[in-house]
């Protein structure tokens, strides 16, 4: 039955169909995804999948918001505060763990939107941030280059800029999230051991790179 345009929308159908959707599309890509399937993941014909979302691109977009939505303020908050730099480090890597190992497949996600749709990954971002990306990143980029050249000339810190070190640090992080599907056979362990890879991974990491950054 066609849904009835002045009814309210259902938010547990549409929570479902978010579900749904974002399963898809994490397993498939946006560009692999269908709607039938996506529809039959949720329990529910097309035609509500259109009545709630209209296209698929407005489904995605509400799938990547929610994700964001999860990361990006946290994130926004830790790089825009104080602390040092050992603080934030350990910081970013508990909390970028802590919100992706429920769903570790979010990663790849979003980095093919990032390839596909990099305008609307921005522009969701600093809706999500609640502030231009641009905004943020240039004010995080002064601070951290700040503390970074005190560490150097204080001598407690290589010299490094902070677009190697921001990279170097979310590389190290998000690797094993994109590469989730071939680590039990690089671990040689089963897929139940990944939660206690990331568990490891959690308490060591900050000081691996701290570690790295000694002159």
């Amino acid at each position: 039955m066609k849904p009835d345009p002045l009814t309210p929308p259902d938010e547990n159908t549409e929570q479902r169909i978010l579900q749904a959707a974002r399963s898809v599309f994490v397993r498939r890509g946006t560009a692999g995804a269908r709607m039938q399937e996506i529809a039959d993941e949720a329990g529910v014909n097309q035609a509500l999948l259109h009545y709630y979302f209209r296209s698929k691109d407005r489904l995605a977009a509400a799938v990547f918001r929610e994700a964001a939505g999860r990361l990006v303020p946290s994130v926004a908050a830790l790089v825009g505060g104080e602390g040092t730099i050992e603080e934030k480090v350990e910081r970013f890597v508990h909390l970028y763990i802590d919100t992706v190992r429920h769903s570790p497949f979010l990663p790849g996600y979003v980095v093919s939107e990032l390839h596909h749709h990099p305008e609307r990954v921005k522009a969701m971002m600093s809706e999500a941030a609640g502030a231009q990306v641009e905004q943020i990143a240039r004010v995080f980029v002064q601070r951290l280059d700040a503390q970074l050249k005190r560490r150097a000339a204080a001598g407690t810190m290589r010299p490094i800029t902070p677009q190697q070190f921001v990279v170097s640090v979310m590389g190290l992080v998000v690797m094993p999230f994109l590469a989730r599907p071939i680590l039990p056979i690089l671990l040689e362990a089963e897929d139940s051991a990944f939660d206690r890879f990331l568990d490891e991974r959690r308490a060591d990491l900050p000081g691996f790179i701290m570690s790295a950054l000694r002159p």
